[in-house]
């Protein structure tokens, strides 16, 4: 029983450490993005889709109405 505990605790020093050695590694997304330009790209991909989500909706909102206007 000792001995798994032991082993639990190095395993989970071992992950500890590497978590936080790759959080010093990480890049972060902003600098990504405004370094290659690609930071417009992203917002218009994104007011795209939700733009999309709004008309949906709306559409769907006058279909549901016409369908209780005839009941």
């Amino acid at each position: 029983m000792q001995a798994i505990k032991s082993i639990v605790i190095v395993v989970f020093s071992l992950l500890t450490s590497v978590v936080l050695l790759a959080q010093d590694a990480a890049v972060q997304p902003e600098n990504v993005f405004t370094s290659n330009g690609k930071l417009g790209v992203v917002v218009a991909v994104l007011v795209t889709i939700l733009a999309g989500i709004i008309f949906y909706l709306v559409s769907l909102d006058k279909k549901i109405s016409q369908l209780e206007k005839k009941k």
